[in-house]
């Protein structure tokens, strides 16, 4: 019962957003490093085909690195948008008593948003053009719940995890209808919970959803886009074990 709830509220997240917003949250990067010289790698995407690449290294026994780079080019009737943004982090990770793991990373990102807004004509009724500049904190901690999804004469092992991030954004060298403009800042909050399905090997495939939170009122800087996204992540050369 608990696995078809959450697979309910993934399906519904994105529905309760709009897309008002210069800011589309990547998705949260999780890891789960476990030993020196292990790698993580994931493509992830969602409904608005937001794509975001995710790789990390552990450099050292509790020492990770991470980066990411997220791509959004659409053109619909309405609305034309372009975001292209990149982040990079460092942090602590361990393996506790349980088996699980957690990670605290800090980084800072940076990328350039650009939407046109139009009319059922598709004549141009508003550009808002700005770059992008973020200050992150994320700790990520994989739960102790687990089972098996049977399918195809075989077994699937599932795990949960969830993951915090909390993050400084600023607009720069905003532009509204190409005038330069004064900027916005927000602070916004990211609770998440994400869904791992081992496919085959270190394959699995993850579902990630959750809310964005915004703690200021702002008008083009706001959590207005949803979280949810799904995708693949690999893990090699790490400590066995669910995690």
């Amino acid at each position: 019962m608990k696995l078809y709830l959450r697979a309910l509220l993934t399906l519904f997240v994105p529905f309760l957003a709009s897309c008002s917003s210069l800011y589309f949250p990547p998705p949260p990067q999780v890891p789960l490093l476990t030993q020196k010289g292990e790698f993580s790698g994931g493509l992830h995407t969602n409904l608005d085909n937001n794509v975001s690449l995710q790789g990390a290294y552990a450099v050292g026994e509790h020492l990770g690195v991470m980066g990411s780079a997220s791509f959004l080019h659409t053109d619909k009737k309405k609305r034309v948008l372009d975001h292209d943004f990149g982040e990079v982090g460092l942090g602590y990770y361990t393996r506790l008593s349980d088996r699980r793991v957690l990670e605290v990373y800090g980084g800072l990102g940076g990328g350039h948003s650009k939407r046109v807004e139009r009319d059922a004509e598709k004549v141009t009724t508003r550009t808002l053009e700005s770059g992008l500049t973020k200050y992150f904190l994320q700790v990520n901690y994989s739960s102790k719940d687990n089972s098996n999804v049977h399918v195809f004469g075989r077994d699937f092992p599932i795990t949960y995890g969830t993951a915090l991030r909390l993050s400084y954004l600023q607009l720069e060298n905003f532009k509204l209808d190409n005038v330069p403009t004064i900027g916005e800042e927000n602070v916004f909050i990211e609770p998440i919970t994400y869904t791992r399905i081992q496919l085959v090997g270190p394959v699995q495939l993850q579902l990630i959803s959750g809310s964005n939170f915004g703690l200021r009122q702002r008008k083009f800087l706001k959590a207005a886009n949803s979280v949810f996204n799904f995708g693949v992540v690999v893990n090699i050369g790490g400590q066995e074990g669910k995690r």
